[in-house]
């Protein structure tokens, strides 16, 4: 396929997404997503960033295996989680589960820094390559534990986790910078919720369901 083509298919994802947020509209308070999230979504190449043999359903608006028991998110919900997050330019972000880097691109797209955290060396050293091969500099990944953080650089303007632990871990909820915002899957495989967790100026921390979900789980080392 050529640039092209996955171009093409890109703007064809972008209108799923808007089309899926107007089904929600109802449960998400809200009939669109932020333009900065819709024009980072069209920009990042999610081709760029899935295994070669199934770059031909990049753009499906579906999970796709990553390698390691994993998988990339569909989407929307790459879209949504990003949008909660309500980023700025000057943002610090921290990430748990980098996988093979599209949710980071997207989110180095939008904010100052990541850093991001991957439990599986071998998708952290793909994902900087990947991530590198396309000009993101603004992104620094390690190797670790993401249930604990990465708290030689927190506070944290955001925070979000791609995997679902049972509860929200603690730590997470510590590197939040008061006002600002975590989104975490969370919950029992079969119980999963979308959480939308905020700090407030007085560190009393308020959690929000947002739709049920279907993550991995958020291992621990």
């Amino acid at each position: 396929m050529t640039d092209s083509d996955f171009a093409t298919l890109r703007q064809v994802m972008v209108g799923e997404i808007v089309a899926h947020t107007i089904f929600l509209a109802g449960r998400l308070g809200k009939v669109a997503l932020g333009r900065r999230t819709i024009d980072a979504m069209a920009k990042v190449p999610r081709h760029a960033f899935v295994r070669l043999e199934l770059q031909p359903f990049a753009y499906a608006d579906t999970p796709l295996p990553s390698g390691c028991g994993k998988t990339i998110s569909q989407p929307f919900i790459v879209a949504l989680m990003t949008d909660l997050l309500d980023l700025q330019p000057t943002d610090v972000v921290l990430e748990i589960g980098t996988g093979l880097g599209y949710q980071t691109a997207v989110l180095a797209e939008l904010a100052l820094h990541v850093y991001s955290v991957e439990l599986i060396d071998d998708l952290a050293d793909e994902a900087r390559r990947r991530l590198q091969r396309h000009g993101y500099v603004n992104v620094d990944i390690r190797t670790g534990d993401g249930r604990v953080g990465w708290h030689e650089h927190a506070p944290f303007d955001k925070v979000i986790v791609t995997a679902a632990p049972d509860l929200v871990p603690p730590s997470l909820i510590d590197q939040l910078k008061r006002g600002g915002r975590m989104v975490i899957p969370a919950g029992l495989a079969d119980a999963q919720q979308l959480l939308l967790v905020e700090k407030d100026g007085s560190d009393t921390v308020s959690m929000r369901e947002i739709l049920p979900v279907r993550f991995s789980e958020l291992e621990q080392v």
